[in-house]
């Protein structure tokens, strides 16, 4: 109830201030589950989507630390997020069984593959975890590219723009198609092939340069190789402040 109840609110709010345009909206099915995955440049990605999704739910998992105060707890419950760690290791795994439980529900999981925001505005490698979290639910990926949301609230600002009416555009590509990789969730190579397949159309999408590397809290310090988390597994590390 919180959750319409936020988002019819919202949404007339975010059309008014900033002319969200939204294509491909066929392409995200209007029953059963799907995992929605997009780039990340913005603090307030995870309203704009859900709110052009008419008629369903969009749930991302949380850290769990937003949770643990009341003056955020209630915020967070309201749109539809859960709570969930996330660093790694048996809570990488409790994340990825999390978003299955969600998925096996019927429900459409918000994702940002890249695992943080943007540190340059450009589009960075993909964490394998969205694949194989697909492959395991049998469920399909729908890419995503935001653009202009940037534009609406910068990654260091405390507060969005309101005036001067910045553009926002969201589009949804076609599936992925994944029947052919079943039950190879734990091939890692094919894992990283459909990550691949993800992000190059997130960035056709976007219209975001792509870098092949992974992105990191700053522009000048890529994370390297060696750090990225146990199984590769990053749903994402900030999901409504990432």
């Amino acid at each position: 109830m919180g959750y319409w109840l936020f988002k019819a609110i919202l949404k007339p709010v975010l059309r008014l201030l900033y002319g969200i345009k939204v294509e491909g909206m066929e392409n995200v099915p209007r029953k059963g589950p799907a995992i929605i995955a997009a780039n990340h440049l913005s603090f307030l990605d995870s309203f704009f989507i859900p709110v052009v999704v008419d008629r369903r739910k969009v749930t991302y998992l949380a850290k769990a630390d937003y949770f643990k105060n009341w003056k955020t707890a209630w915020f967070f419950r309201m749109a539809g997020q859960i709570p969930t760690e996330r660093e790694g290791g048996k809570k990488s795994e409790h994340a990825l069984n999390t978003a299955l439980r969600v998925l096996s529900e019927g429900k459409l999981l918000g994702i940002y593959p890249e695992g943080t925001r943007s540190p340059n505005e450009k589009l960075h490698r993909g964490r394998t975890g969205v694949a194989r979290l697909a492959l395991a639910a049998r469920v399909p990926i729908i890419p995503c590219g935001l653009q202009g949301t940037l534009d609406v609230m910068p990654k260091n600002a405390r507060f969005p723009r309101l005036l001067g009416r910045p553009k926002v555009l969201v589009r949804f590509g076609q599936p992925l198609e994944l029947s052919r990789f079943e039950g190879r969730e734990r091939d890692r190579f094919v894992l990283r092939s459909i990550t691949d397949e993800l992000m190059y159309e997130i960035m056709q999408l976007s219209g975001q340069e792509y870098v092949d590397e992974y992105a990191s809290r700053t522009a000048t310090e890529p994370l390297p190789e060696s750090a990225r988390p146990s199984d590769d597994i990053v749903l994402s590390e900030e999901v409504l402040a990432g």
